[in-house]
């Protein structure tokens, strides 16, 4: 029967056709999904895409509308969550106050009579690196040996599918990227199938193999982090995977080897195997940290992009990194982020600068318009240079 004993590897799941509805909305319209056995995959998106209704449906927490589920090529749809070869750590760990550590990871197994709970308890803890503190209480622990332990309690039942709903989300910043590195150490070692649902794009992609990113109950690009990173599909995967700087224009020509796209009064060129789309109107962009920023005016040449001139509006520093924000006549608000590599920023609020960016690094999207936020950056920008021509043009009046 479903759950009765311990996986011995991790297991497939496959979502067919999923919809999910409640009163008055659909929270998933149509979902296809194929995650292979033994894999971490991360299922990313804001708050309201679905994402955490996906994890509750292959948990058996809420009921599908239509579709199917299958683990391992079983039918688990209409199986209830407690026979489903599933365990789930939540951000809240939900670890008993009264047990010890070995107590509440030996739990799982008493209750289902497996043999030698506490020899496999202590098993986990190892895992983990927490056996030192088995006869603790949860309220002697940090967050995150909490979370460790929430961890080891859901991998000792060795479940053919483990969900990890947000589970860092409680933890400080430091501690959140180690506990990265360790939940990706522990699924490679136990070899089970994960699934973590987080809002964290770094998170997804430090530790996930294959990154899904979910947007109003559809997932609109699924691959390997560095490849949704570099080619982003649309728009919103585009800004919501990091930054992007994005410049809507109509496609001049393409051949097999460049896409000439015309914005504003610049001609810019993307390689046509990095775009979605060849002729008409398109998106294109690129990455604040493939950028240059120059005090000088740069030209364009067969191997760099250059726009400009701007005026810079803001200087960040963060550390590793200054992050630039330039108003470009015809681009709207362009980020560059410049490695600190001297003393100081390079520009300075208010100072004019140029742009440039190796040709090979910008890519095209499938939508022929900009989101509307890109539309007001533009707007304002073209405001902002308006309202600097009409202040030139009345300073030489007087």
């Amino acid at each position: 029967m479903v759950g009765s004993t311990f996986a011995d590897s991790g297991a497939d799941l496959q979502l067919v056709g999923i919809r999910k509805t409640f009163p008055g909305f659909t929270a998933i319209e149509e979902l296809d999904l194929t995650i292979p056995a033994g894999s971490f995959f991360a299922l990313l998106g804001p708050s309201g895409c679905g994402k955490t209704t996906t994890l509750r449906l292959v948990a058996g927490l809420e009921q599908v509308s239509d579709g199917r589920i299958l683990i391992g090529g079983t039918d688990v749809t209409t199986v209830k969550a407690h026979k489903r070869p599933v365990n789930t750590v939540f951000q809240s760990y939900a670890l008993f106050p009264h047990m010890t550590v070995l107590e509440n990871v030996a739990f799982g197994l008493r209750r289902r009579g497996i043999g030698d709970p506490a020899g496999k308890a202590h098993e986990a803890l190892k895992l983990v690196e927490l056996d030192h503190l088995a006869g603790r209480k949860p309220g002697q622990l940090s967050g995150g040996q909490a979370q460790r332990v929430a961890l080891a309690r859901a991998v000792v039942n060795r479940p053919a599918l483990l969900l990890l709903d947000e589970p860092l989300g409680a933890l400080d910043l430091k501690l959140r990227r180690q506990m990265q590195l360790e939940l990706k150490s522990v699924q490679g070692e136990v070899g089970l199938t994960f699934l973590h649902v987080t809002h964290d794009q770094e998170e997804a992609m430090t530790m996930a193999d294959t990154v899904a990113v979910m947007n109003k109950g559809r997932i609109e690009q699924l691959g390997a982090p560095q490849e949704l990173y570099e080619l982003p599909r649309t728009a919103f995967v585009a800004t919501f995977l990091g930054q992007s700087n994005l410049f809507a224009g109509e496609v001049v020509s393409s051949d097999d080897r460049l896409t000439i796209v015309q914005v504003a009064d610049t001609r810019l060129s993307v390689p046509t195997a990095r775009t979605h789309r060849r002729s008409g109107h398109i998106v294109i962009g690129v990455r604040p940290e493939k950028l240059f920023l120059h005090t000088s005016p740069v030209e364009s040449d067969s191997a760099v992009d250059a726009i400009g001139p701007g005026r810079v509006l803001d200087v960040s520093f963060s550390g590793v990194s200054t992050s630039y924000l330039v108003s470009v006549p015809g681009f709207g608000e362009v980020t560059v982020f410049a490695q600190n590599l001297v003393s100081g920023p390079v520009a300075r609020v208010g100072d004019e600068a140029w742009l440039s960016w190796n040709i090979e690094h910008g890519f095209g999207l499938e939508d022929e318009a900009l989101p509307d936020s890109a539309i007001d950056s533009i707007d304002r920008s073209l405001g902002q240079e308006g309202a600097h021509a009409a202040s030139a043009s009345s300073d030489r009046a007087e």
